[in-house]
């Protein structure tokens, strides 16, 4: 996708794309349009050659409210089955296409993060967070089930079994400093500093082997329903291919000559 989004800010420097949702004076909620939107930019990221990390941001001291209460929550109450399945066909696609997408996600977290904003956080590969960030798997406080664009099987990857079954059986928010010693956030960050600390780790990965970044990203969603030996000959066969870039040989070379290498892509 070339044109500008309508739903969502996007802007594209150095290899890194900086999102975030349009709605700071609702604290980013996600509606129809959006989700279909950020859907779609995931899904033809596979295919773009500029783009090498993504950096998911907050919009006026918050990252998002989830699905908007009257663009969303009220139609669906109207709504017929075959319709409501289509909607949560649509919201699950959006994290497959953040999974599927080949570029690491970083998602940079302050303020409110809950319901669906909570679910773009956990679909991302890493996620900073300021002290003020507070995160819920809000569902089952409208009457839903946790069980929601694939939180029941990720979200118990990242902070384990028990601490995800508590967070998505009570709706209840997960602090930042909480959220750290769980494993769900990798570092704490102050507001004034978090889109730097995450644009700069992002640049850290640009500059490495972007395609054995894709290659890593890949083998890390592939191996949740792999046994440990189809795990190890998938990263024989991953692995193997890698050594055929030229990022690799370009890496041997320079440590040969006691140099940094420095990566192309390929």
């Amino acid at each position: 996708m070339t044109d500008a989004p309508k739903h969502f800010n996007l802007s594209v420097d150095g290899g890194i794309a900086r999102v975030s949702l349009n709605r700071p004076e609702r604290k980013n909620p996600l509606t129809f349009e959006s989700y279909a939107e950020l859907r779609d930019w995931f899904r033809d990221l596979v295919y773009r050659d500029d783009i090498h990390a993504v950096v998911f941001l907050p919009n006026g001291g918050n990252f998002s409210s989830g699905g908007d209460v009257h663009d969303i929550i009220g139609p669906l109450t109207r709504m017929s089955m075959k319709e409501l399945l289509a909607f949560t066909r649509m919201t699950g696609d959006l994290v497959k296409a953040i999974v599927n997408c080949g570029k690491p996600v970083i998602a940079a977290i302050d303020g409110v993060c809950v319901g669906a904003g909570a679910i773009i956080a956990m679909a991302s590969d890493l996620r900073f967070a300021t002290p003020e960030a507070k995160t819920a798997f809000l569902f089952t406080r409208v009457g839903l089930a946790g069980c929601d664009m694939g939180a029941c099987a990720i979200l118990p990857r990242i902070i384990g079994q028990g601490r995800a079954a508590e967070l998505l059986y009570t709706g209840r928010s997960l602090s930042a400093d909480e959220g750290e010693r769980w494993g769900f956030f990798n570092r704490l960050v102050d507001a004034n500093s978090l889109e730097n600390e995450a644009v700069t780790f992002a640049e850290r990965i640009v500059a490495g082997p972007n395609f054995a970044h894709m290659m890593t990203k890949t083998m890390l969603a592939q191996e949740w329903s792999m046994s440990i030996e189809q795990a190890i000959e998938a990263e024989a066969q991953a692995q193997a291919i890698c050594m055929q870039t030229g990022d690799f040989e370009r890496a041997y070379n320079a440590f040969v000559n006691k140099e940094k290498p420095v990566f192309e892509g390929n």
